[in-house]
C-alpha cells in the first residue's frame, strides 16, 4: 500500500474509532518519512487504546518533538501531558513528573492561554489531595474546569469534574462528589469523551465507590462502559489498579472467569516494569478467586505473592486457613488484624465480615455479636446496599448460632434480598444456606430443602467447590454415604489413606496441611474405634467407601 492512501486510511480508521485498524496502517505510513506530529498523536492514542504500551510511549515522545518543531506549543504541552499521565499509570512516577515540568515550563515560557494550563493543573491538584488537601485540589480542580468551558475543551471538563468530585469525597462530602463523579461519567457513555480521558474517568469513579463500599454504583457504571467499549475496535480503556477492581466487580457479580481473566491480566500488566505497588493488589485479588473456587494450593501461592510486592494479605488469607480447617491460625490472624485497624476505620470495616466468620467457627459467638454490632453502625453511616447486606449477613449468622432460630431468619431474609438487589449470587447463596439450617431445626424441612437446592445450584454454575461441600454436608448427603459420622473431608482423607498413601501424599492431593491431614486423622480413629491406618483401611473396604 502507498503511504499516502495508508495515512488517509489510518485517519479514517481512527475517526470511527476502528482503533486496532488505525493503529496498523498509520504504523505502516511511517516509513522512511514519517508521520507529520499529528498523525503521529493519533499513532500513539490508538496504540494506548489497543494495550500497546511500549509504541504509545514512543509514540507521544515523537508527536511532542514534532510539535515543537513546528512551533504548536500548546500541543506539544498536551502530549508532554499524557505522556506523564500514562507514566504514572505504570508507576513510573518520577519520569511522569518529568513530562509534566516540562509541560508547564513551555507554557511558561511562552505565556501561552491555552487550555493545555488548564491540563497541567489536573497533576498538581491531584498531588494537593493526595497530600491531604482536598480544599485546595477542590480549588484547582475548579479552575481547571473553567478553563475547559472557555476552550469547550469536553475532555478537560470531565477530568476536572472527576477531580471535583474525587475532593468533595476526600472532604467528607461524599454525596455531592459522588453527583460530580456520576456527571463526569456521563459524559462518557454519552460519547462527549474521547478514551484518553474516559478511563482515568472510570478508575476514579471506582476507587471512590470501593472506598465508601458503593458496590452498586460501581456495577452500573461498569455496565455501562462496557457497552460503550463494545463499539470500539479492541479498545483496552483500563490499566493498573483499575483492572483489579474491575475484576472485584466481576467477582461480586459471579461473572468469575471473567474476574480471573482480569486479575490475571492485571497481573501480566504491572509486573513490567517490576516495582509497581498495585502488583500486590492484583495478586491478593487472584488469590481471592482461587480460593473461593477451592484451588487452595494456588491461592496461597498468590497471596505470597501479594505480601513479597507489600500488599496486606489479610483478611484473606485468615479466610483460606479457615477453608483448610486450620481455624486456631485463621483465628489468630483475624485477631491481630482487626487489633491493629483500630484507628482506620474503612480497614477495619473491611476485616469485621471475616472475624465474625472466623471467630464463629471458633465458638465465640460474644465477639463475633460485638464485630457484627460495629460493622451495623457503619453500615448505618455510610447507608450503603452493600454494607448493609454484610451487617445483615452477619447478624444472621450471629443469631443462628446463638440458637434464636426464629430471629435469624427474619436477618438472613433481610440480607439475602440486599445481596438480590446487588446482584451478588455467591453471597446471596451462603446466606440461603444459613436459611437452611435455621429452618431445618425449627422443622420446616421442605423450605430446608428448597433453600438447600438452590444455594447449590449457584455454587455449581460458579464453581464454587469449599461452599459446594458445606452444601453437601449439610444435605446430609455426606453422612448417608459415610458410616461412623464422617464428615466429606474425612472420607476423603480416609479414601486417600486406603489406596496406601502418605500423611505427605494426601495433604498434596486434597491441599491440605500435614497437620490438618493428622488432625482427621484422629478425628477419624476416634469416630471409627479404630486404631490404626490397617484397620481405618479395612474398615473403609468394607463399607465400600473406597
Amino acid at each position: 500500500m502507498h503511504a499516502t492512501d495508508a495515512v488517509t486510511q489510518g485517519r479514517e480508521s481512527y475517526a470511527r474509532r476502528a482503533w486496532r485498524d488505525a493503529y496498523e496502517q498509520l504504523s505502516a505510513a511511517d516509513g522512511p518519512t514519517p508521520l507529520d506530529a499529528d498523525d503521529l498523536d493519533r499513532l500513539a492514542k490508538a496504540a494506548y487504546f489497543i494495550g500497546h504500551d511500549d509504541a504509545a510511549v514512543e509514540g507521544f515522545e515523537r508527536a511532542h518533538r514534532a510539535f515543537l518543531d513546528r512551533a504548536d506549543i500548546g500541543r506539544a504541552a498536551r502530549s508532554a501531558f499524557w505522556l506523564g499521565y500514562f507514566l504514572v499509570q505504570r508507576g513510573r512516577h518520577a519520569e511522569a513528573g518529568g513530562w509534566f515540568g516540562r509541560a508547564q515550563r513551555l507554557l511558561d515560557e511562552h505565556a501561552l492561554d491555552a487550555v493545555e494550563c488548564g491540563y497541567l493543573l489536573i497533576p498538581a491538584a491531584r498531588r494537593a489531595l493526595d497530600s491531604g488537601d482536598p480544599h485546595r485540589a477542590h480549588e484547582m480542580f475548579d479552575e481547571a474546569v473553567r478553563i475547559a468551558h472557555r476552550f469547550g475543551d469536553a475532555d478537560l471538563i470531565a477530568l476536572g469534574t472527576m477531580g471535583r468530585g474525587r475532593a468533595l469525597i476526600s472532604g467528607g462530602d461524599v454525596r455531592r462528589g459522588m453527583a460530580m463523579l456520576d456527571e463526569a461519567m456521563l459524559a462518557v457513555t454519552t460519547g462527549d469523551v474521547s478514551p484518553m480521558a474516559a478511563g482515568l474517568v472510570y478508575c476514579v469513579l471506582v476507587i471512590s465507590c470501593r472506598d465508601i463500599f458503593d458496590w452498586r454504583r460501581a456495577q452500573e457504571w461498569t455496565v455501562a462502559l462496557t457497552r460503550w467499549c463494545a463499539n470500539q475496535q479492541d479498545l483496552k480503556p483500563y490499566r493498573g489498579q483499575c483492572l483489579v477492581h474491575r475484576s472485584e466487580i466481576m467477582q461480586l457479580r459471579g461473572e468469575w472467569p471473567d474476574a480471573m481473566a482480569e486479575a490475571q491480566q492485571a497481573c501480566e500488566h504491572l509486573a513490567d516494569p517490576p516495582g509497581d505497588p498495585v502488583l500486590g493488589m492484583a495478586h491478593y485479588q487472584l488469590a481471592e478467586l482461587l480460593r473461593l473456587r477451592g484451588e487452595f494450593s494456588g491461592s496461597e501461592r498468590a497471596y505470597r505473592k501479594a505480601g513479597e510486592a507489600g500488599h496486606a494479605v489479610q483478611p484473606g488469607l485468615a479466610l483460606l486457613r479457615l477453608a483448610q480447617g486450620r481455624i486456631d491460625e485463621a483465628e489468630a490472624a483475624i485477631r491481630r488484624v482487626v487489633a491493629e485497624a483500630e484507628d482506620d476505620r474503612v480497614k477495619r470495616c473491611r476485616v469485621l465480615a471475616a472475624f465474625v466468620e472466623i471467630v464463629l467457627a471458633a465458638g465465640d459467638i460474644d465477639a463475633a455479636r460485638t464485630a457484627s454490632d460495629e460493622l451495623a453502625e457503619f453500615a448505618a453511616d455510610l447507608d450503603t446496599p452493600y454494607l448493609r447486606a454484610v451487617a445483615a449477613s452477619a447478624r444472621g449468622a450471629i443469631m443462628l448460632a446463638d440458637g434464636d432460630d426464629h430471629a435469624a431468619c427474619v436477618a438472613l431474609r433481610r440480607a439475602w434480598l440486599s445481596w438480590q438487589e446487588l446482584d451478588a449470587p455467591y453471597e446471596a447463596a451462603q446466606v440461603r444456606l444459613l436459611m437452611s439450617r435455621a429452618c431445618r431445626r425449627l422443622g420446616d424441612h421442605d423450605t430446608a430443602s428448597m433453600e438447600l437446592d438452590a444455594a447449590r445450584r449457584v455454587f455449581e454454575q460458579l464453581g464454587a467447590g469449599p461452599a459446594l461441600t458445606k452444601a453437601a454436608e449439610l444435605s446430609g448427603r455426606s453422612r448417608a454415604s459415610a458410616p461412623g459420622g464422617l464428615t466429606a473431608r474425612e472420607v476423603d482423607v480416609l479414601r486417600l489413606v486406603a489406596t496406601g498413601a502418605s500423611n505427605r501424599e494426601v495433604a498434596d492431593r486434597l491441599v491440605l496441611s500435614e497437620k490438618t491431614v493428622a488432625r482427621h486423622l484422629s478425628n477419624i480413629f476416634a469416630k471409627l474405634g479404630v486404631a490404626s491406618r490397617a484397620a481405618a483401611t479395612a474398615y473403609a473396604y468394607r463399607h465400600q467407601l473406597v
